[in-house]
């Protein structure tokens, strides 16, 4: 199965904000759990997705900091703010209602 990133496009901040909700992360790991989720069928561009970090802290809906897992590299860890959970919450009714729409325009009946 192949996803057109189009599809998806408009759904990045979305997609991040949901991940985070089970848990504080990182861009590897959150990266990672959406390819796992989907089979392989989607995962981001690191441009794409350091750009949306960028994009949904400074709206306020995410928060960072620096995360001390051991030897190497520290990694920046992500967190949800309340008004991520806010916006995540109104992008699911967006993307609900445009499940409708587009279900409505490209269903056929048979018969």
């Amino acid at each position: 199965m192949s996803i057109s990133a189009d599809i998806l496009r408009g759904h990045t901040d979305a997609i991040i904000l949901a991940q985070l909700m089970e848990r504080d992360s990182y861009g590897y790991e959150i990266n990672k759990n959406v390819s796992q989720r989907t089979g392989g069928a989607y995962g981001f561009k690191e441009a794409t997705l350091y750009t949306a970090f960028k994009r949904l802290e400074q709206n306020g809906f995410i928060t960072s900091y620096w995360g001390e897992d051991g030897p190497g590299a520290r990694r920046r860890y992500y967190a949800i703010t309340e008004a991520g959970m806010r916006q995540l919450a109104a992008d699911r009714q967006e993307w609900n209602e445009t499940r409708a729409v587009l279900d409505a325009l490209i269903s056929f009946k048979e018969g």
